[in-house]
């Protein structure tokens, strides 16, 4: 005799019925069914499963916290890939991999993000240390490059990152996220680590194939020396610079308001800095500045514009400033920024199966911190630092969508015993069909992408009947009719090493 345990004794003892709420237990006697609500209990899940048996408890429904999410096989392979895919890239810049903890003492992050320091994660006294959970990977890696000593390095970090933000799923913004970062740390000859920087952006952006995009950049310096031949005191830098770095979700007006109404400057200043804030370009635009009667003859301006000429030389000859916007609203609200500041953001998804536009805001961001380390160092000892985060995130939700967009009138293999003997006529021991009567073609499609496998035979009754196969190139997307009796060859051929 088989001996139940409580909680399966205690299942048996559940009404049958058809199930009225969110889970259902189905067995062979019948269906049981509890629902799952009530808010505020919580119990270890068998201790809520255990009295709902007994007593007829209803148990809440469980769910991820706000902002975070769980991975099942498929996204997690779909993000491996696109994460390998960019790592990949940071070799191939001779870069090498750290680690870092989770958790940091509170006072080495605070201080360090600007208006954003409010959405650390602070923890409890943990038994004498206050601590809290890293908000971005760089001020990490300044605190490992003081702690360690090391003033020379190339390096990447692909982790989890802590934000208490108001999330927005459809635009890949959590609060539980992956951050890959790419950081030159050293003394080096100016603009060739920051000029790096920007082409592992362009190279990673140009091989997913996300569509078109721009990389903007510009200069702290140079913002700096807009505020002050505007009249803004030198207190009121780090205030404005993180309104104007709102620039590219508001309209001008809006931010205009917010340095007057809220961050206390004057109206006269506020419209000298639009003059300039609102202008983007190329090195014409640089050159026009480096004239200006104003900004040529404040120091920082100046410098940043010197630089940021030296910085379009070098992207001309890496070929890719047809995908670069010298642009003055660019400002990244982060306190630590010290010099060249840039953004990656994709220009449009074009889908014709898609009435909107994917809008994910921003995909890659970066810029040059110089101070940062000092600020660990005992003897205040600087090392250059420059670097970039790819928002991994982000490109995720663009290609979630695009796998979720399909061909809703094709049809792969809608006879199964059809489909059975197709694969027996293939003689080939590495073809797979899913465990399905009639699958959707578009979960095959991406189950093929998931599991690497590199064609895809469709059949559907048309190809039936004109005795034909339609192979797909699984990485490509590129498909052909091939005759039923040559498709064996056809596969061995591109299968060929």
């Amino acid at each position: 005799m088989l001996r139940l345990g409580p909680i399966a004794a205690a299942a048996r003892r559940l009404p049958a019925g058809p199930c009225p709420g969110p889970l259902c237990l189905a067995g062979s006697r019948g269906s049981f069914a509890r629902s799952w609500p009530p808010a505020g209990d919580r119990r270890p899940l068998f201790r809520q499963v255990r009295a709902a048996a007994a007593g007829g408890e209803r148990v809440r429904v469980l769910k991820t916290p706000k902002g975070t999410r769980d991975h099942p096989p498929a996204q997690t392979a779909l993000r491996d890939r696109l994460l390998s895919a960019v790592v990949s890239c940071f070799k191939r810049h001779g870069a090498a991999a750290i680690d870092t903890p989770v958790l940091e003492l509170r006072e080495t992050l605070m201080g360090k993000y600007g208006e954003d320091t409010k959405l650390i994660y602070e923890l409890q006294d943990q038994g004498g240390e206050l601590l809290a959970l890293r908000y971005d990977l760089t001020v990490p890696f300044a605190r490992y490059l003081a702690m360690n000593k090391v003033t020379n390095m190339k390096r990447y970090h692909v982790a989890k990152v802590y934000r208490r933000d108001n999330p927005a799923t459809t635009r890949g913004r959590y609060r539980e996220f992956y951050q890959c970062d790419f950081d030159i740390a050293g003394q080096f000859d100016p603009m060739i680590p920051d000029a790096e920087c920007l082409k592992i952006v362009h190279e990673i952006l140009s091989d997913l194939q996300l569509g078109d995009f721009i990389i903007k950049v510009n200069d702290r310096r140079i913002l700096n020396g807009v505020f002050a031949v505007c009249g803004v005191p030198e207190s009121k830098f780090i205030p404005a610079c993180s309104t104007v770095d709102k620039l590219d979700k508001v309209p001008w007006e809006e931010v205009r308001s917010e340095m007057v109404g809220e961050k206390g400057l004057s109206p006269e200043a506020a419209d000298r800095i639009g003059e300039y804030v609102q202008l983007h370009g190329g090195l014409d635009l640089i050159e026009r500045l480096l004239q200006d009667p104003k900004l040529s003859q404040n120091k920082l301006a100046k410098e940043g514009l010197g630089d940021m000429k030296l910085l379009f030389e070098y992207l001309t000859l890496f070929g890719i400033t047809e995908k670069i916007s010298f642009d003055l609203s660019l400002a990244r609200g982060l306190d630590y920024y010290t010099g060249v500041i840039f953004e990656a953001v994709l220009l449009h998804q074009e889908n014709e199966h898609v009435e909107e536009a994917v809008s994910v805001g921003s995909v890659a961001g970066g810029g040059r911190y110089d101070g940062l380390v000092g600020m660990f160092d005992p003897k205040g000892r600087k090392v250059p630092c420059v670097g970039v985060s790819i928002g991994i995130e982000r490109i995720f939700s663009i290609l979630e969508q695009r796998l979720e967009v399909g061909d809703a009138g094709s049809a792969l293999g809608k006879a199964l015993g059809s489909k059975i003997l197709f694969i027996r006529s293939l003689q080939l021991h590495s073809a797979e069909m899913l465990y399905k009567k009639d699958p959707k073609l578009l979960k095959q499609l991406q189950y093929c992408e998931d599991t690497g496998i590199p064609l895809a035979a469709i059949v559907g009754e048309q190809e039936l009947a004109d005795r034909v196969v339609k192979l797909r190139d699984v990485a490509t997307r590129e498909q052909v009719d091939i005759p039923r009796e040559k498709l064996i060859d056809e596969i061995r051929r591109r299968l060929e090493p």
